[in-house]
């Protein structure tokens, strides 16, 4: 008999799905097998561009349609057997780029253009640049983006927090990563505006589904879950705003913390012999 009523599954990466180490938390792979075996949809919501995302829907044998990637900027769809770039927000990056040079004038900056390149400024070992070029600061504005990173080393979070009130930047989406740099993305995109893109073209029942991540970048997803009717699970070692944002909190992600939440998920309800 077929499954109705599936739930669509959003899981944020790193220190979600991934451990610092890059190693799976524990009981992740089991949990997402369990959950596709019964008809669920589970996909990936990351900060991570395409390229540092791809390995990891491999890894975990996952098999939705669609991808977020770049903190919503970027939804990536399975057509056969190959991803395409299905939906890509762009921005004007110059005035950014203008506004932050001007207070880090040594920051690392890279910029991730429509066709997924990625520019920039100067290597750091925490970017995936495989097909990237580096380039002069100035070009980074030469044509619009999809996101703006940029790294500081000798800055920590509190640094690029006071860096964006100062800053005003209110006119972009932004997102201060685990690793203490920022990602800026287009206006009004974030990860949960990109679900709900996925979810109307899926034609998925509003309050059926759960999102999990432990970063500030989740807390749009975590609203538009919850607006829906939906689960937005925090990992346990979130910041206090990000459990605030979310209506449930799980286990630490050394501690499988993903694995629990994900196996508080039933199967999908069963269609009748007589319907």
């Amino acid at each position: 008999m077929p499954a109705t009523a599936p739930w669509l599954v959003g899981l944020d990466v790193d220190g979600t799905i991934l451990q610092q180490d890059e190693t799976m938390s524990p009981g992740v792979p089991e949990a997402v097998a369990r959950l596709q075996a019964a008809g669920h949809i589970v996909t990936i919501a990351t900060g991570r561009s395409w390229m540092a995302t791809q390995r990891w829907v491999e890894e975990l044998d996952l098999t939705p349609e669609f991808v977020v990637c770049s903190n919503g900027a970027v939804t990536m769809r399975r057509v056969g057997g190959e991803w395409l770039r299905w939906n890509i927000e762009t921005f004007d990056p110059s005035p950014v780029l203008a506004l932050l040079h001007d207070r880090l004038p040594d920051a690392r900056y890279m910029v991730e253009l429509a066709s997924g390149q990625r520019l920039y400024t100067k290597h750091l070992d925490d970017w995936t640049l495989d097909g990237g070029r580096q380039v002069a600061f100035d070009e980074l504005a030469d044509e619009p983006v999809s996101r703006i990173v940029v790294a500081s080393p000798g800055h920590d979070e509190a640094d690029f927090h006071r860096l964006v009130a100062d800053a005003g930047l209110n006119e972009v989406s932004y997102a201060i990563g685990w690793t203490a740099w920022l990602d800026i993305a287009p206006n009004g995109v974030d990860k949960g505006t990109a679900l709900e893109l996925v979810r109307s073209q899926l034609g998925l029942d509003d309050g059926r589904v759960l999102v999990a991540g432990d970063g500030r970048n989740d807390i749009g997803m975590f609203g538009w879950a919850r607006a829906l009717g939906g689960r937005a699970v925090a990992m346990g070692q979130a910041p206090a705003e990000v459990k605030a944002a979310a209506g449930e909190v799980t286990d630490d992600v050394v501690d499988g913390g993903l694995a629990r939440a994900l196996n508080t998920l039933p199967a999908p309800a069963q269609v009748s012999a007589g319907e």
